[in-house]
């Protein structure tokens, strides 16, 4: 059964509350570009392709309301979550097109169609790398509930599917939200795709022994040397994956790629709430005396990624920067 993260539903943003699930599918109707922010920041939409989406209906939303201005609505939005690019390129996609005195929810509209499309894309060009490497380790959630549908790194996994791959799916549990173990596995046991939630940890484990033929995650940026950012524990998995010979793939919509950014090094990284690590459902776990540090993300070097999954195809990290430098980007 096929997931959508968010749509437009007459005059509001829906969305499912990812926060909630596996346990509550509760859908929010958002009216205002403040609750979209709020939506943003706290995680109930997540997943660069899909905040970026919903940033730009946000943008939509605030056009729509007397003395609101793109600026002020662009400020507002690009506070929320400062890793994820598609956030920013969602952002000035529709601002330009209000500051032009086109239809901001048309280019939102638009927006939307086009990330879904290239995701899809993105299935169809990386489906047969899994043919013969069925046995697949994913880290974070980066099906449709990161990317409105079709998802980028589980994308190519359903396409694989539907043409008869024997897939098996190890999802790393992904601390400190889960969004492996809740939101991945929720994905996968929708659509009857084998899988295990394994932790994090273990993960070298699965690699070391075999039981793992090919990586692939998604990103949240990509840098023009093919650095890119992802949910903090990626790094460590693209290491393992080299040390063992198993192939490490990054999936991503043209969005993702930052070409103003020359490398990881020039990457800002978000660093999230301490209490997302010293508590776990709710009930401290550390000590009272402890502090924790909580990045959310990590940047990988390219030279651990195989290569990068895209709308047009499967590209190595040295053809990137050729195929970036012909991308109109927003700034």
């Amino acid at each position: 059964m096929r997931v959508r993260a968010l749509w437009w539903d007459e005059g509001r943003l829906a969305l499912l509350d990812q926060r909630l699930l596996p346990g509550r599918e509760k859908i929010l109707r958002l009216r205002t570009v403040a609750a979209v922010a709020n939506a943003i920041r706290t995680m109930q939409v997540r997943g660069a392709p899909a905040i970026g989406v919903a940033a730009a209906y946000g943008m939509a939303l605030a056009a729509a309301q007397p003395r609101s201005t793109p600026e002020k609505t662009a400020k507002l939005l690009r506070s929320t979550r400062p890793t994820a690019y598609d956030l920013f390129v969602g952002i000035e996609t529709v601002r330009a097109a209000w500051s032009n005195g086109d239809d901001p929810l048309a280019a939102a509209h638009a927006y939307r169609e086009k990330i879904v499309e290239e995701c899809r894309k993105i299935g169809e060009a990386g489906a047969s790398l899994f043919q013969r490497r069925p046995n697949v380790l994913t880290h974070c959630n980066a099906g449709a509930l990161a990317t409105v549908e079709w998802g980028t790194a589980l994308a190519p996994l359903r396409v694989a599917r539907d043409r008869g791959a024997k897939l098996f799916v190890y999802v790393d549990e992904t601390r400190p939200l889960l969004q492996g173990s809740r939101l991945t596995a929720w994905e996968l046991a929708r659509e009857h795709i084998r899988h295990a939630v394994i932790a994090d940890n273990a993960a070298g484990y699965f690699l070391r022994t075999g039981a793992v033929d090919a990586v692939i995650v998604g990103a949240d940026r990509i840098a023009r040397n093919g650095d890119f950012a992802n949910k903090i524990g990626t790094y460590e998995k693209a290491v393992v994956a080299r040390e063992n010979g198993v192939p490490f793939y990054v999936a991503a919509p043209w969005s993702t790629f930052d070409g103003a950014r020359p490398d990881g090094s020039a990457i800002p990284v978000e660093e999230r709430d301490p209490n997302e690590v010293l508590e776990f459902g709710g009930r401290r776990t550390a000590p009272l005396a402890s502090r924790a540090r909580n990045p959310a993300f990590d940047v990988t070097p390219a030279k651990f990624v195989t290569a990068f999954v895209t709308p047009d195809g499967v590209l190595r990290p040295r053809e990137l920067a050729a195929r970036l430098s012909r991308i109109a980007r927003p700034e």
